[in-house]
């Protein structure tokens, strides 16, 4: 998954983007909220973590133009604000979660995984394709109840092709998942992660659509 941090304060944001980037994610890290509205305009992103005392422009206010822009993408406030009142105002103006710092690192990474599941519908964090299942929780990945040891970036190419089983995801959309705008990116690094998949699993279970990207093969 590809995240937008909004955090000022550099010990803090270091530690969470490097703390999400062990759970496999990928993450731009900005300061403020001007330089969080450009990153939005520029690339995808799954979910926003919010900082609220920000410099410039409040968060809650920087939440409040989303809102108002019409642009659904998830987004968590995590903040020292612990008052109330200004969790209700949160949540009202469009957050899809709360949380108070400080917090354990592992409660952030079950609320995003739960707020990305709610977004796409789903009840259960474990995704399934006939012989294939995935946990984004545990980062495990089975092939008929096997367990099969992956890269984390080849561990997001199959949770994106699983999360969307009957659609042809392009390179573009994989290298957005995958890497963040600080990363340098081989011409050829998807190719290379779907090859080293379909040595693990099976060339059957990736399949390349000719000129458009890559999509699960029939279930089995």
């Amino acid at each position: 998954m590809r995240l937008l941090l909004v955090e000022d304060d550099e010990m803090i944001g270091r530690a969470l983007r490097r703390g999400l980037q062990q759970e496999g994610h990928s993450v731009d890290w900005t300061r403020d909220a001007n330089a969080a509205q450009a990153a939005l305009a520029l690339a995808p992103y799954e979910l926003v973590l919010l900082d609220l005392g920000l410099p410039g422009q409040d968060g809650l206010a920087f939440l409040a133009e989303l809102r108002r822009g019409k642009n659904p993408i998830p987004v968590i406030i995590s903040t020292a604000r612990d008052a109330l009142a200004d969790r209700i105002r949160g949540l009202d103006l469009g957050a899809d979660d709360y949380l108070v710092k400080p917090f354990d690192f592992d409660e952030l990474a079950a609320r995003i995984r739960a707020v990305l599941r709610r977004r796409a519908g789903q009840t259960s964090n474990r995704l399934e394709h006939g012989t294939l299942a995935l946990d984004p929780s545990t980062h495990e990945v089975w092939l008929d109840a096997r367990a099969i040891a992956l890269s984390s970036r080849e561990f997001a190419i199959l949770q994106t092709l699983m999360e969307r089983p009957a659609a042809i995801i392009s390179r573009a959309k994989l290298e957005d998942r995958l890497y963040g705008w600080d990363e340098e990116i081989a011409s050829n690094a998807v190719e290379v992660h779907v090859h080293n998949l379909r040595r693990k699993l099976g060339d059957q279970h990736i399949v390349t659509v000719r000129g458009m990207g890559y999509r699960l093969g029939a279930e089995r």
